[in-house]
């Protein structure tokens, strides 16, 4: 499959770069950012896939996570997909932050029109790594997923849907169980209809009860994030952990938000525990 090259920027020795690919999966053109360290001038490298929230893009965590420092020192190719399909026409699929363009919440849709082309599992999962794999220096036998909000759900969900897939898991502010707050039930009701059933299959705290993950996950937790009683609910997966037996690191700090300040504070730490994982 064919990319197009649409910026490119050295940076700390290594590349960051943007794209796009035609999907099949999301029917038009998806856009994707890559950071390629040093490292991968001269070998494969290990992988981690950054998802980002809702209102994001391929751009938000490569400019404003601050990730690509520690990625060059530790040798990590860090890859940011957007968010969801764009430019698709549907009604309803713009106007709303929570839902549609740029919420696309890494699931494939079940629902007219949305199934056509919001089919964010199946891109992320298998089309984005089968070009990253061919056009980049990346070793997918080490690979891990990370992200934040929308996305840290994404990143949870697709670890544990797809246990052989992924060798490390973190999340900052994640939509832990989204089938029981009002960010998921809206996305989920419109993507997937009314069957919970289905829902439970993309909600964390379902899903690691069924099956843990086989490393330990990071988590971090702003505790004056405004979305953090209605939203997220940490406490849902701490809880849906210690019954499964799964091994959970779930950090609170005084004092962050939402915001990429917060991402930006411990990124290091989740690259560095991606970084012993994929070693």
């Amino acid at each position: 499959m064919s990319i197009e090259l649409t910026s490119e920027h050295g940076c700390f020795g290594g590349v960051q770069g943007y794209y796009r690919m035609d999907s099949a999966a999301c029917g038009g053109t998806m856009r994707f950012a890559v950071y390629q360290p040093p490292q991968a001038r001269e070998r494969r490298v290990p992988v981690l896939y950054f998802l980002a929230g809702l209102t994001c893009n391929e751009e938000t965590a490569s400019v404003k996570a601050g990730a690509q420092r520690v990625a060059a020192e530790l040798g990590l190719m860090l890859v940011m997909p957007d968010t969801s399909p764009r430019d698709t026409g549907f009604e309803g699929a713009t106007g709303d932050w929570e839902f549609g363009e740029a919420a696309g919440f890494y699931l494939d849709a079940t629902q007219a029109p949305w199934s056509s082309r919001f089919r964010m599992e199946t891109h992320v999962m298998h089309e984005l790594p089968a070009v990253i794999a061919d056009h980049f220096p990346a070793d997918p036998s080490r690979t891990g997923i990370t992200g934040h909000s929308m996305g840290g759900h994404g990143a949870l969900t697709l670890a544990l849907r797809h246990p052989d897939r992924y060798r490390s898991l973190s999340a900052f502010a994640p939509i832990v169980a989204p089938s029981k707050v009002p960010w998921g039930e809206k996305a989920f009701s419109r993507y997937l209809g009314d069957h919970r059933r289905v829902w439970a299959e993309h909600d964390a705290c379902e899903l690691v009860r069924r099956r843990a993950f086989a490393g330990p996950i990071l988590i971090d937790q702003g505790l004056d994030d405004k979305f953090l009683a209605t939203q997220l609910q940490p406490e849902r997966f701490e809880a849906a952990c210690a019954e499964a037996g799964q091994a959970l690191t779930l950090r609170r700090h005084a004092g962050y938000d939402h915001g990429y300040y917060f991402i930006a504070s411990f990124i290091e730490d989740h690259l560095r525990h991606h970084a012993a994982q994929l070693a």
